[in-house]
């Protein structure tokens, strides 16, 4: 019979989630504290810099537990190097700074620990388990963000500054949604229990009703597209057309309910004419304002095209103290036109990760189900890029991550069942680096 490791059971990876110890307990710390925000919603929390704490035991975690995990620091994949260096070129950026360096080198700093936290998802989660509860995380967060942000700011506009953090503003609430609802919905397809099913649902419904409440037009574009391409993947090639039925219902009765800001938002983006209400002035004031920033952004590429103006610099450099909301300009015009192209690279390297993945006959069901979220969501960020300021949000760096995850775990398996066919020996299995080892069309006879 013929099969790979891809496809077969991991049966020490219970154990393995049990001891993962204080290096993988302080990265799911960060991961919740990130997505979480619990200093938003549980008194007295807030007293406390949790960021802070989780980010410097992530750091610990990083120094002293690295080296006990089954991946190595020398195999970190290309994609962790690109984004190391573009933190390296902001830093350098900030440094020299026309604006203001001190602002920009903590910001800099800021945003550093995303790399930390990167690293440290690729070497200490080796296991779908740990996978699984780290994407877990994520995907709970936001409806339980979501669902806070609709019950704290019912009367407010837009749910502009309900929360803190990268929930403050409504695009960037959205952002994290769309971002967020392939995961949740592959959760819901996973789940076994109808009652976890439910759940899932409501979970989605309320992240539906937050995006329409937010009325923020970027993101529903964003919407459209993680969702398109994750219905793509589990409604039609998955055989589960009841998905895109539903989803479609679900849409149109949220419009119904939660849309009339949305899509008085809409209509200024092809006509000025017959504005009625100060929503719709409102919206066509603020695409005005955006094709100014985009303009002033491109101003200050040319102006300082090798190092940029310095990290989240742009607001006082645009004179009018709002970012542009594209994020490919936003990345350029602050670090600089190197600093865009390690960006680039950094997500070309996740979607390569992804044809890899795809490409292979043997994955298991989970496996599958999981690759086509993160691709759903990593095309909808980079088509959401295009309308929002997104540079430093950390969503679309832990996406990238979990690509590689997913395949150094395929490969790491492939070579361990390889080894137990005796087609390699233990010793030279080990010492084939995960990021060339591909052995995935030998046939293993069990």
């Amino acid at each position: 019979m013929v099969t790979s490791a891809t496809t077969a059971p991991n049966p020490n990876g219970a154990g393995r989630l049990k001891n993962a110890g204080m290096a993988f307990f302080w990265l799911s710390a960060f991961y919740l504290v990130y997505c979480a925000r619990p200093e938003d919603w549980l008194a007295g929390i807030g007293l406390l810099p949790l960021a802070k704490i989780t980010g410097i035991a992530a750091f610990g975690a990083f120094l002293f537990g690295a080296g006990k995990g089954r991946r190595k620091f020398s195999e970190l994949p290309l994609e962790s190097y690109l984004l190391l260096a573009m933190i390296v070129i902001l830093m350098v950026s900030s440094m020299l700074s026309p604006i203001w360096k001190g602002g920009a080198i903590s910001r800099t700093m800021d945003f550093a620990k995303v790399w930390v936290v990167w690293a440290l998802t690729f070497l200490l989660v080796t296991d779908l388990p740990k996978f699984r509860r780290i994407v877990f995380i994520q995907a709970v967060s936001v409806p339980l963000i979501c669902a806070l942000s609709i019950v704290k700011g019912r009367h407010s506009i837009r749910l502009d500054g309900v929360l803190g953090g990268i929930y403050s503003n409504p695009n960037d609430l959205a952002f994290a949604v769309a971002l967020s609802f392939p995961l949740c919905l592959m959760f819901f397809v996973t789940t076994r229990t109808r009652f976890r099913k439910v759940l899932w649902a409501g979970g989605m419904l309320v992240m539906g009703s937050a995006l329409f409440m937010t009325a923020s037009r970027g993101g529903l574009i964003t919407m459209v597209f993680t969702g398109a391409v994750c219905l793509w993947h589990f409604g039609v090639r998955g055989k589960r057309l009841y998905l895109i039925v539903i989803t479609g219902v679900a849409a149109v009765a949220l419009l119904m309910v939660e849309g009339k800001t949305m899509q008085q938002r809409f209509v200024t983006l092809w006509s000025d004419d017959n504005l009625q209400t100060r929503e719709q002035y409102r919206a066509l004031s603020s695409f005005e304002q955006r094709q100014f920033l985009i303009d002033r952004a491109v101003e200050g590429i040319k102006e300082y095209p090798i190092l940029g103006i310095g990290t989240r610099n742009f607001e006082t450099y645009s004179t009018v103290w709002l970012e542009v909301h594209m994020t490919y300009l936003q990345i350029a015009v602050e670090g600089g036109i190197p600093s865009l192209v390690l960006f680039l690279l950094f997500f070309f390297c996740g979607f390569t990760n992804l044809r890899k993945l795809m490409k292979r006959k043997d994955l298991s069901p989970e496996i599958k189900l999981f690759t086509g979220a993160l691709q759903s969501v990593m095309v909808g960020f980079v088509v959401g890029a295009l309308f929002a300021p997104e540079a430093y949000q950390f969503f679309p760096f832990f996406a990238v991550a979990y690509t590689s995850v997913l395949l150094a775990y395929v490969r790491e398996n492939d070579r361990a069942k390889a080894a137990a066919a005796g087609l390699l020996t233990p010793k030279l299995a080990g010492l084939v680096s995960a990021r060339y080892a591909n052995i995935a069309g030998v046939p293993v006879n069990t």
